[in-house]
Parts: C-alpha cells; sequence; structure tokens
C-alpha cells in the first residue's frame, strides 16, 4: 500500500507510516511517474488530477484537503472507479475572518450597509450566519444550489438584483462551468455604482479585463482579491489596483488547516479500514468553536490580535514573483469568531 502526499499539507506526517509506504513530493510535482504504484493520493489544488496522471496508475481514491474540487476531473476518476474525496467547509471560518479582515481595512461598517454573498454553501453560508449577527443587511444568489433544490425550499434573489442592491459583493463560488468568468463586463456594469467587490473564491470566476475597467471607471470603488487568474503568474495591473490584495491564503487560518487534514486523515483510515479515530484531530491543536456573541466593534478590537491583514497585502505586492513561496510557507493564523 503507497500513499503519495503534498508535502505542504500540514499535521500528517507521521500518520500514516505505520500502515503504509508514504511519500511526500510538492503539490505540483506530483506527477505520472508519483502517481504510477500509487494506491492514493492525498492533494491540494496545485495538483491537476487527469488522465495525463492517473492514466496506468492504481490510485483507488483522491483526497483533497480542500473544499474546491476543480483541480479533479472528477468524469474520469468516475469512469476510473477512483473515488474522489474533498474536505469541504474546513476553511469556512478561516475565509470569513478574511472577509471581516478586509472590510475592516477598507472602512465599511454595516449599519445600513448591504452584503451581497455570491454563492452560498459553507463557506457563504458562514459569512452570511456571521454578517447578519454583527448588523448587515444581507442577500445571497446561488443559482446552481436553486437549481438542485426542491421547489420552494431555498430563498435567494437573482444574481441582477443582488448586484444593483448590494453595497458590498463578496464571491465564494465553487468553480465549474457556470461560475468560470461570472465576474464578467455585465456582472460589474450591473453592480450599485461605487460597490466593493471581495474575491476569495476561485480566480477564473472573474474577468480581470472586466474587473480592472470597472475599478478604472469607479464602477467598483475598491476590490480585495486573494485568488487570481493563472496563479502564480498574477496580474500585476490588477494587483496594483486592488485596494487589498493577499496570496491565496484566505482560508489559511490554524484551525482550518487543522480540520482539512483531518477530514482527510479520517476519509483515508476509513477507506482502509485502518485503526485510526473517526474523529481524529492534530493533538494540541485548537479546535474550531464558532461564536455569536461578537459585536462589530468588538471584533474590530479583537481583529489585530489575531489577523493582520495589511501584513499580507504588503508582503505579496513588495514581492508578487514569490507568490508560490508566500502562500507555500504561509504562518496560519489563529480563528478568533
Amino acid at each position: 500500500m503507497k500513499i503519495v502526499i503534498d508535502d505542504k499539507i500540514p499535521f500528517i506526517r507521521g500518520v500514516f507510516e505505520p500502515y503504509a509506504e508514504v511519500a511526500y513530493r510538492p503539490g505540483a510535482k506530483i506527477d505520472a511517474a508519483a502517481a504510477k504504484d500509487a494506491d492514493i493520493l492525498v492533494v491540494r489544488t496545485r495538483t491537476r488530477c487527469d488522465a495525463a496522471l492517473l492514466a496506468g496508475s492504481r490510485v483507488r481514491l483522491i483526497a483533497t484537503a480542500t473544499i474546491g474540487y476543480d483541480h479533479i476531473d472528477t468524469d474520469y476518476c468516475r469512469s476510473r472507479g477512483i473515488r474522489v474525496a474533498t474536505a469541504a467547509g474546513c476553511n469556512a471560518r478561516g475565509v470569513l475572518q478574511w472577509v471581516f479582515a478586509a472590510l475592516l481595512a477598507l472602512g465599511v461598517r454595516p449599519e445600513g450597509a448591504t452584503l451581497g454573498i455570491v454563492g452560498a454553501g459553507n463557506v457563504g453560508t458562514a459569512v452570511r450566519e456571521a454578517a447578519e449577527t454583527v448588523g448587515f443587511d444581507v442577500v445571497c444568489c446561488d443559482p446552481p444550489r436553486v437549481r438542485r433544490a426542491e421547489p420552494g425550499t431555498e430563498r435567494f434573489v437573482a444574481l441582477p438584483e443582488l448586484l444593483k442592491r448590494a453595497d458590498v459583493v463578496t464571491m465564494h463560488v465553487l468553480l465549474d462551468d457556470t461560475t468560470r468568468g461570472m465576474a464578467s463586463r455585465e456582472f460589474f456594469e450591473t453592480m450599485k455604482p461605487g460597490a466593493v467587490f471581495l474575491n476569495s473564491s476561485r480566480g477564473e470566476a472573474v474577468d480581470d479585463a472586466a474587473l480592472k475597467e470597472a475599478l478604472r471607471s469607479g464602477r467598483v470603488s475598491r476590490a480585495a482579491i486573494d485568488v487570481w487568474n493563472r496563479e502564480p503568474q498574477i496580474d500585476r495591473e490588477l494587483l496594483s489596483a486592488a485596494a487589498i490584495a493577499t496570496p491565496h491564503i484566505a482560508g489559511y487560518s490554524l484551525q482550518g488547516k487543522a480540520m482539512g487534514t483531518a477530514m482527510t486523515v479520517r476519509t483515508v483510515a476509513s477507506f482502509l479500514n485502518l485503526p485510526i479515530s473517526g474523529d481524529w484531530y492534530p493533538a494540541g491543536l485548537p479546535a474550531q468553536s464558532p461564536r455569536t456573541d461578537l459585536t462589530w466593534d468588538g471584533i474590530a478590537a479583537c481583529m489585530p490580535d489575531y489577523y493582520d491583514i495589511g501584513t499580507d497585502d504588503a508582503a505579496l505586492r513588495a514581492t508578487p514573483e514569490r507568490f508560490e513561496e508566500l502562500r507555500g510557507d504561509y504562518r496560519f493564523r489563529k480563528e478568533f469568531f
């Protein structure tokens, strides 16, 4: 039994060594040669799992320690009988922390403000619940979820209505054919003039040229961007135009990373019927414990002790060529709500 693991996945070394041969590789270097004699791949978004990687291998399970799975050709895996498992929801609180840190840095307050959430999965739901708690008026849009729901069971507004009403639009979509390029020229032209735009979902959900034009025209007053097209070779012009820019680390909280690893370990252990607890969690690390008692001013008071988004912004602006290093060697921050 052989397991190949992305070497940037934290807290996992030593867990499977008693039961299998384990090899650690940089995510971008998990190639066909590395996968050929592997039974299980444990990856992040930097490993493209498709026919080029998997053909001729004996891989039976791909466990990604991420919520997204657009780096995995699920149709091909299904045709080959390869199980795919994600860590959906693991980093929701970390992304929520990034969103609120960005809003605080931009001087946004909840009083009289409408927050529009595009994508109402685990992350979008966490943002909605917290935003409503601190006083934002919240509107949500999730066309794929509405299409899957029973009539009358989901209550979301249409995307054009959300864009016209929201003072802040924040993207939390998974990437697929329905969301690729969703934030288009028409999207930005429909937005309320002077609104703020945040994207911490996937860079490919946004048309960079359209966003730059919206920022130049003032249709979008400010943008906070964590995810980018063509990472790590990001658009330097968009980097300069953004009010806040970070290197795809919105969900990189200590608890979020621990939970992502925990979910992955549990999946592999169950798949192999290993004697590892079904509630395994990295020893000595804090667990996620969502709070509902904080006010916006309370969050503002706490945030400097937990997350300075300006430090991440400054590091990326100073050395954008180090994007992958800034992301891969990130020092995970602690959550507090």
